[in-house]
């Protein structure tokens, strides 16, 4: 499990393309206790660490995972999000996420307000149920507050030290961004759509 709470940058070294996995090499920023077999969130997606060398580490990444996410569109020397995983007794900053990426958004504005960015992204419409203002959405690995939403798409404002900490700032429009719903807010909304058909159905049955 992750909090959406982004540790640092990570750097990626390179990238061996095999035929059903990726090998993706990456500079961390904190690799103290990291262990072969540890979860990290690189980008929101978590990876199995499969070689660890210094703060480099290695992790494979199968097909399904890159067609799900944005990993497949990383290149040598991009940044990504780093996320190391959950352990009992650590403070929970953000809000409880997987790793496992529902869909890909995509950026359509992005604007400096004063010290902060203000961005929209456009998410697809069969997630924009689970997207409502003031709720919590993992963008990147990231966990952060939901503003304006409209039709399929939801503002989003970034504020100097999670610009500082993640690769937000060098996203631009048309790049593509990982979503995740993290499983309550996927529970309330499957709770209240039941619901919902039961009092159309004449009750429960």
């Amino acid at each position: 499990m992750f909090t959406g709470i982004v540790q640092g940058k990570g750097s990626v070294l390179s990238i061996s393309e095999g035929e059903s996995v990726w090998t993706f090499v990456i500079a961390l920023p904190d690799v103290e206790g990291l262990a072969r077999g540890a979860s990290v969130a690189i980008n929101g997606v978590c990876l199995t660490a499969t070689e660890i060398d210094g703060s480099s580490v290695a992790f494979d990444v199968i097909q399904e995972t890159l067609q799900r996410t944005n990993l497949s569109n990383l290149s040598v020397e991009d940044t990504v999000n780093v996320e190391r995983s959950l352990k009992m007794g650590d403070e929970l900053g953000g809000h409880l996420l997987s790793g496992h990426i529902m869909g890909l958004g995509e950026i359509k504005h992005k604007a400096a307000v004063g010290e902060g960015v203000d961005m929209t992204v456009e998410a697809p419409s069969s997630m924009m149920k689970y997207i409502h203002e003031k709720g919590y959405i993992g963008l990147n690995g990231a966990s952060l507050t939901i503003g304006n939403v409209e039709a399929n798409r939801f503002n989003i404002h970034l504020i100097p030290e999670t610009l500082r900490l993640t690769t937000f700032e060098t996203l631009a429009i048309g790049d593509a961004i990982n979503i995740e719903i993290d499983a309550m807010t996927q529970t309330v909304v499957a709770t209240v759509e039941r619901m919902m058909k039961q009092e159309k159905a004449g009750g429960p049955s």
